[in-house]
């Protein structure tokens, strides 16, 4: 049910095409173009091209990727991303990210799916040729690729801990924290040792504390 409505709201985004011929991908649109083909069967034994050519920008009058469906070469829908083309037999789906391209798909009406074909000048029809035909450079390349993305995850947080870290304290958690140790425990200042009365005969004056609470400066001299 979720997937119908879906469809349907994507089918509201197609506009019709204006038949311009497509455009041959090259090799410095790399970066800001990817290119597909599905080839279905005809009714009469012949067999229809679709290409989806999706530009990897925003569209300057609407502010969201557009993608483009020519059939046999010729220009015949475009829709906002995502969308879905009804064609011969089933929909083509299509979808991004913000990493990249996360969905170009053909599926049926009984509900199967198939990756469209990319261009093999395309980024995307390179990284299947080196899949196919060197499968350990591609997983290493692969790792890098996750490694890199790892790497750039921890720098950033390292970047965010910085700020952080100089966020200045609250003016009562500072006054707490340069309290004296006995202030903040509730000890008060040692006693004298020994009783002044016990001092040995010529000593000219005892001094004694006659106050143990903090803050008490009062000093007693007493002479024999």
């Amino acid at each position: 049910m979720i997937e119908d409505w879906r469809r349907r709201r994507a089918a509201k985004r197609i506009t019709s095409g204006d038949g311009r011929a497509l455009k041959r991908l090259r090799w410095w649109q790399l970066p800001f173009r990817a290119l597909f083909y599905l080839a279905l069967p005809n009714g009469d034994g012949r067999q229809t091209v679709y290409a989806v050519d999706i530009p990897r920008r925003t569209d300057p009058d609407g502010g969201k990727a557009k993608a483009h469906l020519y059939l046999d070469g010729r220009h015949h829908a475009e829709s906002k991303l995502p969308a879905a083309f009804p064609v011969e037999g089933g929909t083509i789906e299509v979808a991004i990210s913000a990493f990249g391209l996360k969905r170009c798909h053909y599926v049926t009406a009984a509900g199967a799916e198939h990756r469209l074909i990319p261009d093999p000048r395309s980024a995307e029809g390179r990284r299947a040729r080196v899949e196919r035909e060197h499968p350990t450079l591609s997983r290493s390349i692969s790792l890098l690729s996750v490694l890199m993305l790892v790497i750039g995850v921890g720098l950033n947080l390292l970047q965010l801990a910085g700020p952080i870290s100089q966020i200045p304290r609250s003016p009562r958690t500072s006054e707490r924290s340069n309290r004296p140790s006995a202030y903040r425990s509730g000890s008060t200042s040692p006693s004298p040792s020994g009783p002044c009365w016990g001092a040995p005969s010529g000593h000219s004056a005892c001094v004694t504390a006659c106050s143990t609470t903090p803050g008490s400066n009062h000093i007693h001299r007493r002479t024999p």
